[in-house]
């Protein structure tokens, strides 16, 4: 799959951030064992394409279903440079971001931030 110049990697976390998952979440998610999610492969659906004010390949590297909900991992590759997702806030999930290529801005509250290669960002749910 070709790139551009404006990719980042989605690291959505439904409940709680990684770091900070209790292990009896981590214990309790139905899986029996794990499992690798080649690069450039989306686990369930393939490469969704999304459209709407940008256009952008989301690949499922771990859903929630794999997790009981609990936490669920995307990797977005932007392909209309300089847009991106309108201000939003989540009501009931946190979301990491990790910038594999290119930059992206985001705001948090009343404070705006720029990512670039190997930057990464929490953003709060409910968006304190």
């Amino acid at each position: 799959m070709k790139r551009g110049n404006f990719i980042a990697s989605i690291f959505t976390l439904i409940v709680t951030p990684l770091f900070a998952i209790p292990e009896t979440i981590i214990n309790n998610t139905g899986m029996d064992k794990g499992f690798k999610i080649k690069a450039g492969e989306g686990r369930i659906h393939g490469h969704i394409k999304l459209k709407g004010v940008n256009s952008n390949v989301l690949d499922v590297k771990i859903s929630g279903a794999d997790t009981n909900g609990e936490l669920a991992i995307f990797e977005q590759t932007s392909l209309s440079q300089g847009k991106g997702t309108p201000l939003h806030i989540h009501d009931t999930q946190d979301e990491i971001f990790y910038v594999l290529e290119g930059s992206y801005y985001f705001q948090v509250g009343d404070e705006k931030v720029n990512l670039t290669i190997g930057d990464s960002i929490f953003l709060p749910r409910k968006g304190v």
